[in-house]
Order: C-alpha cells, then sequence, then structure tokens
C-alpha cells in the first residue's frame, strides 16, 4: 500500500483476471484527486474489469461518492466492467443516495472478483 494522501492509501492487485484495487482511510474532498489519478493511471496499462474494495474506508463523504461516480463513468465509456466493494458504512452511503446499481455495489469481495471471471 501507497501512501496517496495523508488520510487515504492506496494498492491493487490481479486476482481472478480482474484489477483490484484496496484502499484504506477516507476517500473524501482532501482524498479525491489523488484516488482517481491513481486508479486512471493504473488502468491506463491494463483492460481488465476493475473492482475498487473500499472495505478498510473509515469515512465517505459526498466528495469521496463523486469520485466513483466519475470512476464508473470512465470504466463505462471505456466498455470496461467494474464493481465497488464496501463495508456496511460505505454501503449505507451509497445507498443513502441509490447508486447502488450505477456503482455495480458489492458486500463481498470474492463475489465481485468471480462475477467477471472468464
Amino acid at each position: 500500500m501507497q501512501r496517496l494522501t495523508v488520510s487515504l492509501r492506496g494498492g491493487f492487485e490481479q486476482k481472478g483476471g480482474c484489477v483490484v484495487f484496496h484502499f484504506t482511510g477516507q476517500l473524501d474532498a482532501y482524498s479525491e484527486s489523488q484516488f482517481l489519478t491513481y486508479v486512471t493511471d493504473v488502468l491506463k496499462t491494463n483492460k481488465s474489469p476493475a473492482v475498487i474494495d473500499l472495505v478498510k474506508v473509515d469515512f465517505l463523504d459526498s466528495s469521496g461518492l463523486g469520485v466513483l461516480v466519475q470512476f464508473a463513468k470512465q470504466c463505462k465509456d471505456s466498455k470496461r466492467l467494474f464493481a465497488v466493494v464496501g463495508n456496511a458504512r460505505v454501503v449505507q452511503t451509497v445507498k443513502l443516495v441509490r447508486l447502488e446499481e450505477f456503482l455495480h455495489l458489492s458486500e463481498d469481495l470474492d463475489k465481485a472478483v468471480s462475477q467477471f471471471s472468464t
């Protein structure tokens, strides 16, 4: 995991034919730009489906939701399959604004990855 901001760390791995991003900390106004830059840079060199794992994210605000929407739009524009995985707090926040279908929200990383297995 590398430090993206004081409050957000991120890393990625190849798993089940997907690029799985893992994040810990806070996805908020302070970290949204670094989050999107990091994910975009990694995906430039890889055409695999993408999964954003937010299970260890402590805090997600409206800016964090906004950057997830930007990520989803980028994936849709490039015809990339994707999913977002979250803990109870993240899932609750996403469902509150009714973005669970748009973000392909899952509560389980293994299920999210296995849906893209070929």
